[in-house]
Formats: C-alpha cells, sequence, structure tokens
C-alpha cells in the first residue's frame, strides 16, 4: 500500500532546521551586511529602496510553506554592483513589521533559509 502524505499547519517555530521544503536557516550574524540592514527596515516598516518592496510573494517556487495568498511579502536586498534589484531577496510571511518567519535567498527563489535572530 502507498503512503499517504496529509498536511497539518505546522508553526514556523516547531520546523527543524532542514524541512521537506529544503530550507534551512540561517543566523542573523551569517547574513551579508545588506540583508541585515534590510531585515532591520523590515522590523522599522520602512523606508524601502524598491516600489516592489513589501509586495505579495507568491511563493509559485513551492520553496516556502504553504499557505494563504497575501501571506508572504518580499523585500530586496541589495547586491553590490549589480544594476537591477539583483537576486537576493528576504521574504517574510504574517504581519509586516512582527513576521512570524522571514526567509534569506541570494538566488532569485530557487533556495531560501529561514533567519533565526
Amino acid at each position: 500500500m502507498a503512503a499517504c502524505l496529509v498536511a497539518t499547519p505546522v508553526s514556523v517555530s516547531a520546523r527543524q532546521s532542514t524541512d521537506h521544503s529544503g530550507s534551512s536557516t540561517i543566523e542573523m550574524a551569517e547574513l551579508p551586511p545588506q540583508a541585515r540592514t534590510t531585515y532591520a527596515l523590515i522590523k522599522e516598516g520602512g523606508p524601502f529602496a524598491h516600489d516592489k518592496d513589501g509586495a505579495v510573494f507568491g511563493n509559485y517556487e513551492r520553496q516556502l510553506p504553504r499557505a494563504r495568498r497575501g501571506y508572504y511579502r518580499e523585500y530586496t536586498v541589495k547586491t553590490p554592483g549589480a544594476r537591477n534589484r539583483g537576486a537576493r531577496r528576504i521574504v517574510c510571511g504574517g504581519p509586516v513589521r512582527t513576521p512570524d518567519a522571514c526567509y534569506y535567498t541570494n538566488d532569485h527563489y530557487a533556495s531560501f533559509r529561514e533567519i533565526k535572530e
């Protein structure tokens, strides 16, 4: 008989360092300085450098835990030398100034690491 997987809600804090989506964790001190600056701005509510900062992130790649539309928001992490927004982002889920969890990607959504304070 084939195994059956049932999706159940799991709090982000209950997840282990690596979960089924392949995401892992990263300590705040391990983030590049530009990501730490962006994270601080998220907690302060801005101001942000790009119009798309704070826009809804659709999680189309399904790299993050499933959530309702509008749960995730994305923010640009400045990439030194980039002429555009670059590939680095922080994506946070939950309330804007007090998110449930934030994730860092340096490869434009191909992989994420949950930020641990």
